[in-house]
């Protein structure tokens, strides 16, 4: 995620605008020149902006906060897009797979300074209380999603990947130096809680024009080969307190609200 700017692949950030970007919005989180022009060639192609991608470790994060591995990029997938509108919400075309329940195990790494174990608990509770066919129990290790540092390099906020196989992606990288430690159960639980819904299929309810909640020129982050599907009942009207924008101004709290708790029952 982003703060306005950062967040652009997640949560983007405003306090994080002199930063540069969050996860997800005003993505101009790095220079394009660390970026291959093979691998840009190959983002394209995956129906995401290249503009402002940067090369991490294990792959490569676009958009603010999507994590894109080598293996996305090698094995390109048909585009599934079920329509174009405004900020209505949407998710990938893969989602984990909760047959009649499941519960998904989630940790913060001791890396992180003890307020993200405070904000990840958040999580679980915000995520619980929604009744959903897929739950979240926090865990000391072994989880299925491990939150943990992200490079001291990083030009995010956070960054997270889409589910496979079934299963959510493992790993929110969190830049804290960057987020600090304030505002665990509001601020920084909102962002992860943003990346943990990429983790389990979500996109960004901006998606079409991010600059909707990043600010800046209209930029559309494309269906690409993951899928931007429409989910049935949420609104075609632009929705300002969605948890899944791609940009949050610093200290900002976003518990889900309506139209997002009709997202998450639809897929849940």
């Amino acid at each position: 995620m982003k703060t306005k700017s950062l967040f652009a692949t997640g949560l983007c950030l405003a306090s994080m605008l002199a930063f540069s970007s969050c996860s997800k919005e005003t993505e101009n989180v790095t220079t394009t020149d660390e970026v291959s022009p093979e691998a840009l060639a190959q983002i394209k192609q995956l129906g995401f902006t290249a503009q402002g991608a940067t090369k991490v470790d294990g792959g490569y994060v676009v958009e603010g906060d999507i994590f894109l591995t080598p293996e996305n990029l090698a094995n390109p997938q048909p585009a599934q897009l079920m329509r174009v509108g405004a900020e209505e919400q949407y998710r990938t075309t893969n989602t984990v797979n909760t047959g009649t329940g499941r519960t998904i195990t989630i940790t913060a790494s001791s890396e992180l300074p003890a307020a993200y174990v405070t904000a990840t608990q958040e999580v679980v509770r915000r995520y619980n209380a929604e009744n959903l066919s897929l739950k979240l129990a926090y865990v000391t290790s072994g989880a299925e999603i491990t939150l943990s540092q992200a490079p001291k390099s990083a030009r995010y906020l956070a960054s997270a990947g889409f589910p496979s196989n079934g299963n959510p992606f493992n790993s929110v990288r969190v830049n804290s130096r960057a987020i600090g430690t304030a505002n665990a159960s509001t601020y920084i639980a909102t962002i992860l809680a943003h990346e943990v819904g990429h983790c389990i299929g979500f996109r960004h309810t901006d998606y079409m024009d991010r600059s909707y909640s990043c600010g800046g020129s209209v930029s559309n982050e494309g269906a690409s080969t993951m899928g931007a599907i429409l989910i049935p009942g949420t609104p075609a009207a632009a929705d300002p307190n969605s948890w899944m924008l791609a940009c949050i101004g610093s200290g900002v709290n976003r518990p889900f609200n309506a139209n997002d708790k009709t997202a998450l029952g639809a897929i849940y």
